[in-house]
């Protein structure tokens, strides 16, 4: 008689949703209202879950929100010590030539001498034309080749219906993009600290140059402006754009609780209303997409560390099944009111049985998450072992049972590196906190707290409260890198 014998069988869980599944909302599911843009998406950029979607793959004019992308190359180039924020830039008249006179502009003229950082800001503030042609020919040389570098860019991040003509976004017939490639551009931008710094920016002084006196910029983007009508405390950046044959365009960030989400307007209207108001309907849109998804939705822990995931069955073995747990915990953005009871979850076997030998780190199936027929998330297939890393965990874990220290140096690491780049950022010293008060907290509760969302005790990271949104997303791009893999390892051999 055969012995049954169970060896766990431990995953991580990367929730890749796939984009050929429905999106979570269909244009009527939002409520009393729709979204009349040509095109719309609300996601969470961590996971990529789609809360609602709207046309995101269609090309359409992005107007000037193009200067997400002009301003992210001009990033990596200060990145790769190209240019300096500190750097003097002076505008000449081929960089200017050929503008409309009817664009959004800053007033820069040709001769005018201005940093890097006060270009950026005119760019991405007020959406300075002029601008964003200076950055360009000067980091490349050419506005022509500039936009050469715009296009491989694009298609280095996967964008798909997207084409640039120009760095500012002017019409021309052969210039758009898509809801779906403006989000895969501006998650690249957030990556760089100093992006959201900017385009969060409600205002802006630019000092006095050799050609104007001190300029006064104030946002296009009236979600982040205190007193204004549209003025929402969760939205945080991006862009604005409109032009005729665009309409009104917006793409935005909003954190709320524990969720962090991204929204992409496209070609909406500005209509007056019977009382004879104006009213722009990208922000519309935007505020109500945020307030209908904080209010609808929320994070839920689906499968716990604990919990049996499933069986592998073994054959030419004597142990004749694996079982399945996750490594962590996983957790997904659902409705508010949905019992766990309600998702299916559906293990697929690369092979039935399993055929033995059965190595440390093979990998054995795929996992998707469904409710009510509908695809949530699916694990990659191209899943590679980390049986390495998860080796190194459990001597960690082993270690800590005996010494702190491994925990001390972990925090002493994150908070060098928030404190150097906030710093470089900034031009002085900000003081980053160590995580003090997180050293008495030992095992689970600490791992919980130091790999969940930042937003529960980001305001504990920095000294100066006003530094602490950047330090947040510092530190989540630094855990996003380190915890992005997924995969299927067998952590016992049969």
């Amino acid at each position: 008689m055969k012995i049954r014998r169970l060896f766990s069988l431990f995953f991580c869980l990367v929730l890749a949703l796939s984009l050929a599944a429905p999106a979570r909302a269909a244009a009527d599911d939002v409520g009393d209202w729709e979204v009349e843009a040509k095109a719309a998406l609300l996601i969470d950029p961590d996971t990529e879950e789609i809360l609602y979607a709207r046309n995101i793959h269609e090309r359409l004019y992005p107007a000037s929100l193009t200067k997400i992308m002009t301003c992210l190359l001009t990033l990596e180039a200060i990145d790769k010590g190209k240019l300096d924020m500190n750097q003097a830039v002076t505008a000449t008249a081929s960089a200017l030539e050929g503008l409309p006179s009817d664009g959004s502009t800053a007033g820069i003229q040709a001769g005018e001498v201005m940093t890097v950082e006060h270009l950026l800001y005119c760019m991405m503030v007020v959406s300075a034309n002029e601008a964003g042609a200076i950055l360009a020919e000067k980091i490349s040389g050419t506005v022509e080749s500039f936009v050469d570098r715009m296009n491989a860019k694009a298609r280095e991040l996967g964008c798909e219906n997207t084409h640039f003509m120009n760095p500012h976004g002017y019409h021309d017939s052969q210039h758009y993009t898509s809801a779906w490639d403006l989000y895969l551009i501006t998650k690249a931008a957030l990556e760089h600290p100093m992006f959201m710094t900017v385009c969060d920016a409600s205002s802006h002084i630019v000092p006095a140059t050799n050609l104007s006196p001190e300029r006064q910029l104030n946002n296009t983007n009236f979600l982040i402006r205190s007193g204004r009508e549209y003025y929402n405390p969760d939205v945080h950046g991006v862009k604005t754009g409109s032009h005729s044959q665009a309409g009104n365009c917006l793409v935005s960030t909003a954190q709320h609780a524990s969720m962090d989400l991204l929204c992409v307007i496209l070609g909406a209207d500005r209509i007056q209303d019977e009382k004879g108001i104006w009213w722009t309907y990208s922000f519309v849109y935007t505020d109500k997409l945020y307030n209908w998804a904080f209010d609808n939705f929320s994070y839920q822990v689906i499968l716990k560390e604990d919990d049996v995931a499933g069986e592998a069955p073994v054959s030419l073995s004597s142990t004749d099944h694996v079982t399945l747990r996750p490594e962590r915990a996983v957790e997904l953005l659902l409705p508010k009111g949905v019992e766990l009871e309600e998702l299916e979850k559906t293990l697929t076997l690369k092979s039935d049985p399993a055929e033995a030998p059965i190595a440390e780190g093979d990998v054995l199936g795929t996992m998707t998450i469904t409710l009510d027929g509908e695809e949530l998330a699916e694990l990659n297939d191209g899943i590679r072992s980390t049986a390495r890393e998860l080796n190194e965990k459990k001597e960690m874990a082993e270690d800590l049972k005996h010494d702190r220290k491994p925990y001390r140096k972990a925090l002493k690491s994150a908070r060098a590196q928030l404190q150097s780049e906030l710093s470089s950022q900034y031009g002085r010293t900000i003081h980053v906190e160590i995580f003090a008060d997180l050293f008495d907290i030992v095992d689970e509760k600490w791992k919980e707290a130091i790999e969940g969302r930042l937003g529960r005790i980001k305001h504990s990271l920095v000294t100066e409260p006003q530094y602490a949104l950047d330090a947040a997303r510092i530190f989540r791009r630094m855990k996003r890198k380190e915890y992005e893999e997924i995969d299927l390892i067998n952590t016992a051999g049969v």
